[in-house]
């Protein structure tokens, strides 16, 4: 998966402008994000603070770890089985 160039600070940041009032476009333009990334954001991350985007990205980021985890051990797990029933 590919990482945002923009942190979560950056992010609430560039919704609080949304609501002080400047339009999309200027927000597109300023910070060199395309209109679809903003309202992907917004629906995302909105009335989130900077703490809470960034606790989100972090269980996010330790949720996809878990899985991978789990998946490796599934798999280690499926390979030992197969080799006890062949032995069997």
């Amino acid at each position: 998966m590919r990482r945002s160039k923009f942190s979560p600070t950056q992010i609430a940041k560039i919704l609080k402008e949304f609501d002080n009032g400047k339009s999309v476009d200027q927000i597109s333009r300023e910070h060199g994000v395309s209109p679809a990334a903003f309202y992907k954001w917004r629906s995302k991350f909105a009335g989130m603070n900077s703490k809470e985007l960034k606790r989100l990205k972090e269980l996010e980021e330790e949720n996809r770890k878990l899985k991978q985890m789990y998946a490796t051990l599934a798999l280690d797990h499926q390979m030992a089985k197969e080799i006890i029933e062949k032995k069997l």
